[in-house]
């Protein structure tokens, strides 16, 4: 068996089944922040893969009802504010409440959020919205920079990247299984029951946190301020009373600047944060101002992969939804029974038509009530395909196309490390900046599948193969694994050690900018008569990037080399 082969192996096996290895060479505390991370994102991904669905499904059905560009637009300021929380999360943990009590408060917060979207009724729906987005900013930011501070005792440094990968491996077990989790409660018992699926499953996760304490409460120690970093007091005087007044104004301003209510007071609630980091370089001392330079640079580049690749909730879930084939193949239906929905023909199509959700309103108890014309999904099916009038057909819940991209980071994570181990035997192995251009530069190339996808479909007269959201997902994973758990070990590796959380927070800043982005974009979606517009705009903004980061990467690696 030649070395190649055998370092493959142990890679997969690594990868695939972390346990195996966590305990020979890491840290005690890696498979309890392991798990921990698991259950919480298997919470955050069930609810958040049938959230669109969710809003857009009829009162008649249990959801919301809204049209999909107010949910689009719902769906991007939610993860914009989930991934802005942090901000305030690590500061906090930073000076004051330390990582495990913030963990703790977060995820608490997380759990009863979950909960509280099972209970009917808008006014819940937001107060849980709320509860969440606070949540995820205690317990986001505190658990990755826990697990990098077990990482900083000199038998472990070398083998920090690894300890990442493994977490990150951890994040998408939790992605994968939940989704058919999601599709089996909201088949069986309806969307409340999902919905709490998701909180049990934080609270799980809290547990196993709490079993584990022993072996990370010596990296739970707080970092005092210095002397040119600002005072808390002021921070929250002049970073987040500025940020809540000029959000609600902006909400509360007369018309839109920005397209919405709600991405009117996001950009103008980002304002102060963002000059505060800004502030962060300008303040810094002559040792901390290079590092901070090109954290916050990586940080900025990194916001338009996370504005593409979030459309996964949205404009890729509407493709996967009306313009994606699902219907389930005879001889999966015996052991897929709770993944999949009958949908019902009720009215014949005649002739194909260009996709749009169609309804008429019709009062009832003095309310207007939307009432859909036919079943959309049989709208652009082709003739072959359709079923006999008033014939039922079987189709698997939009929500299991989200498992795709966690089931691409499992396959595909020991073949991007094999990769790299290959590289580095050979000296040749790309930098850490290197690789997130990379990523930046695959990703784009992801867009150009659905471009394909909507040439192939005849721009939706037709339903496209799975095979092509599949392909996409297949190719901006690997994006996403050059950039995503890089940029979290260069946050470890680069940040000042006393403002590693605070940096934490920073890198989900920008993923929160990147995420409302991608809601915005996906408001747009109904605007392009050709959809395959829609993704040649996402391949330009992608590339763009790519090529910024490619110009700046002899500088970036300089940074890299004197400081790590």
């Amino acid at each position: 068996m030649n070395k190649s082969y055998k370092f493959f192996c142990k890679t997969y096996f690594l990868k695939n089944f972390p346990i195996i290895y966590m305990n020979k060479k890491h840290p005690l505390g890696l498979p309890f922040l392991f798990f921990t991370e698991m259950w919480e994102r298997f919470g955050y991904y069930l609810m958040i893969g049938i959230f669109q669905l969710y809003l857009t499904s009829s009162m008649e059905k249990g959801g919301l009802g809204m049209d999909r560009k107010d949910a689009a637009d719902i769906y991007g300021t939610f993860i914009a504010f989930v991934f802005l929380t942090p901000f305030l999360g690590g500061l906090l943990a930073d000076r004051i409440l330390g990582y495990s009590k913030s963990i703790f408060i977060g995820g608490i917060l997380l759990g009863l959020g979950y909960l509280g979207l099972a209970i009917p009724g808008t006014q819940y729906f937001y107060i849980s919205l709320f509860l969440i987005v606070l949540g995820n900013g205690f317990f986001k930011p505190n658990i990755s920079t826990l697990l990098g501070n077990l990482y900083n005792d000199n038998n472990y440094k070398h083998l920090k990247d690894a300890g990442y990968n493994i977490f990150y491996s951890g994040i998408n077990i939790g992605a994968a299984s939940c989704t058919f989790i999601a599709a089996f409660m909201r088949n069986k018992y309806g969307w409340s029951y999902a919905f709490g699926t998701a909180g049990i499953g934080m609270f799980v996760g809290l547990l196993v946190y709490f079993i584990g304490l022993k072996h990370y409460k010596h990296a739970d120690v707080l970092k005092p301020a210095q002397k040119e970093d600002m005072p808390l007091s002021k921070i929250f005087t002049t970073v987040f009373l500025p940020a809540i007044v000029v959000g609600l104004a902006a909400w509360n301003f007369p018309g839109n600047i920005f397209g919405s209510d709600s991405t009117d007071a996001f950009i103008f609630a980002t304002i102060p944060i963002i000059i505060f980091y800004v502030g962060l370089y300008v303040k810094a001392s002559i040792a901390d101002k290079k590092p901070l330079a090109a954290l916050l640079t990586i940080m900025l580049v990194s916001v338009m992969f996370w504005a593409v690749f979030k459309q996964n909730g949205t404009a890729l879930t509407t493709w996967a939804q009306y313009y994606t084939d699902r219907e389930t193949p005879a001889l999966v239906k015996p052991v897929a029974e709770s993944l999949y929905q009958v949908e019902k023909v009720t009215n014949q199509v005649d002739s194909v038509e260009a996709f749009t959700e169609k309804f008429s309103l019709i009062k009832e108890n003095g309310k207007a009530k939307k009432v859909w014309d036919k079943p959309v999904y049989f709208r652009n099916l082709q003739t072959k395909l359709m079923p006999a009038d008033h014939a039922e057909i079987s189709l698997f819940n939009t929500e299991l196309f989200q498992s795709i991209n966690p089931l691409w980071v499992i396959i595909l994570t020991p073949l991007v490390v094999l990769f790299f181990g290959l590289l580095k035997r050979k000296n040749v192995e790309p930098s850490t900046a290197s690789k997130i251009a990379f990523g930046l530069l695959i990703s784009s190339v992801s867009t150009l599948v659905m471009v394909a996808a909507v040439y192939y479909c005849d721009n939706g007269a037709e339903k496209a193969s799975p095979l092509w959201l599949i392909g996409c997902y297949g190719v901006v994973t690997v994006g996403e694994l050059f950039l995503s758990p890089m940029g979290l070990s260069l946050v470890s590796k680069l940040s000042p050690k006393r403002l590693t959380a605070l940096m934490m927070g920073g890198w989900f800043l920008s993923t929160s900018i990147g995420n409302k982005l991608s809601g915005i974009l996906a408001t747009l979606w109904d605007g392009y008569e050709n959809k395959a517009n829609f993704f040649l705009v996402n391949f330009i903004l992608l590339g763009i990037s790519a090529i910024i980061m490619f110009m700046l990467l002899k500088w970036l690696n300089k940074i890299l080399k004197e400081h790590i």
